[in-house]
């Protein structure tokens, strides 16, 4: 569907900036699904595929976007109370609603968005699935969600998260380099049990996708989505 919407609120993290729409009437979509989202008008208008980073359940819609310079990141980060947009979706087919006993959810940056949208929706429907979340990022305060994982470990008993930095600093006490074949076993000894859902930039989905083709992972058991960036 085709849609106009306006800004609730605003939160920037420095790294990030996630932003609240208010829902239309008729918007349902599937944690994982994103939407096509334009800012502005006429020549200004700039326009790009945003991952729905809320729950199905919430009253509003909600995208979050990494502040990398982009002209599109910039004008998201602008945006203010009132302000209107043009969308259309929800798309993909990227998507958990507790189908599986076991997953394993690998994401590397700006890719963690639809994941979190499953896991928020997983722990809202107190599914049983047992969900480990792997997540890379650069530095400690790339980390996405960081002040909501908390939280959500502590509601949902079956959600384990592991957190890896690629240049951390002296202050990181967590895990540290890229999610490899070592760290996959490490942490996920039941490995041949789940379903994996792997996303984020093109490099790092590929790398995990050679890795658990290696491991002999059946493709019926692997999902990924890419995130090029910007």
């Amino acid at each position: 569907m085709e849609f106009v919407s306006r800004v609730i609120e605003s939160v920037s993290s420095g790294s990030s900036v996630s932003v609240r729409f208010e829902r239309p009437r008729g918007l349902t979509f599937l944690p994982g699904q994103y939407i096509i989202l334009t800012v502005g008008t006429g020549t200004s208008a700039l326009t790009k595929s945003l991952t729905l980073s809320g729950s199905p359940n919430a009253p509003y819609f909600e995208v979050t976007k990494g502040l990398t310079g982009h002209p599109f990141a910039d004008a998201l980060l602008a945006l203010k109370a009132g302000d209107e947009i043009h969308a259309s979706g929800p798309f993909g087919d990227f998507t958990f609603i507790g189908e599986y006993k076991k997953v394993a959810f690998i994401a590397g940056g700006i890719g963690l968005t639809p994941l979190w949208s499953m896991t928020r929706y997983a722990t809202e429907m107190m599914f049983t699935t047992d969900i480990t979340l792997l997540y890379s990022a650069r530095t400690e305060d790339q980390l996405l969600f960081r002040h909501e994982m908390r939280d959500l470990t502590e509601r949902n008993p079956h959600l384990s998260i592991v957190l890896t930095l690629t240049a951390p600093g002296p202050g990181w006490n967590g895990r540290t380099g890229r999610i490899d074949h070592r760290m996959i076993e490490q942490e996920l000894p039941d490995w041949r049990d789940r379903v994996f859902f792997a996303s984020g930039p093109p490099g790092m989905v590929d790398a995990i996708l050679a890795i658990l083709r290696e491991i002999e992972i059946p493709e019926s058991q692997i999902r990924f989505e890419y995130f090029p960036g910007h």
